[in-house]
């Protein structure tokens, strides 16, 4: 598992509550299989009274929100269930889609295999808003906002707009290489080319609720580095 140092990681920190930009590749919780260096051990290293407040993906980045104190744990977990938090998504898609608060209402279940899928018969009811940030040829750049929180539920209703998430392999998403845009590309004969991303494009961006005083959180982590240069490359080379 990709190691990382909690407190580099820290993007916000009050009397109540510490956010951190999770790295792609971490897992939120203790994994069954390896060697431990999920987010809430490193966090219980910093703080033992650290809890979180929800989950990311172990590939996807971004805004994770820890509590520093039973009660501000139970006034998150109340927010995130009235859904008073907004959550902000950014995610890559393959092809051109514009999006304009588009809603997408798919009811979803967790498979036996772990996956997720859309059920109408016995899915639990999910909605996410797309609204497009910047289109590219081959590509686009997309915020995600979800009203509900399923597992894999943005990988999933972005899929079912023929809008995979790049490099999302699972839900029908394409690996991303440079050569498919850029002109003249070329590598050596030793070398194969390597995906401009090789981790599903997707990252929590933002996340806003009132903290235990009534005041307005709005919490922002930066796109990581590998996420960055892709976005980069697709506004120099797929323009």
């Amino acid at each position: 598992m990709k190691r990382f140092n909690f407190k580099d990681q820290i993007v916000f920190e009050n009397e109540n509550y510490i956010a951190i930009n999770k790295p792609a590749g971490v897992s939120s919780l203790h994994e069954r299989l390896g060697v431990a260096n999920s987010v809430i051990e490193q966090a219980k290293n910093y703080d033992e009274h650290l809890q979180l407040c929800h989950r990311l993906d172990k590939e996807t980045s971004g805004v994770l929100l820890l509590s520093k104190h039973a009660a501000a744990y139970s006034h998150a977990a109340v927010s995130f269930e009235k859904r008073r938090v907004t959550k902000t998504y950014h995610a890559v898609s393959d092809g051109a889609h514009k999006f304009e608060h588009f809603e997408v209402n798919l009811p979803l279940i967790t498979t036996r295999s772990g996956r997720s899928a859309v059920s109408k018969q016995k899915g639990k009811p999910s909605t996410t808003f797309f609204t497009t940030i910047q289109n590219f040829k081959h590509h686009s750049l997309i915020a995600c906002e979800p009203v509900t929180g399923r597992q894999h539920q943005i990988r999933i209703h972005l899929a079912s707009q023929n809008a995979p998430i790049s490099a999302d392999g699972i839900y029908g998403g394409k690996m991303p290489y440079l050569s498919r845009f850029k002109k003249n590309f070329t590598t050596s004969k030793t070398e194969e080319e390597t995906p401009m991303i090789t981790r599903f494009a997707l990252h929590a961006y933002s996340l806003s609720l009132n903290d235990m005083d009534g005041t307005p959180l709005e919490i922002v982590a930066e796109y990581p580095k590998d996420l960055a240069v892709f976005i980069k490359q697709l506004r120099k080379f797929d323009a």
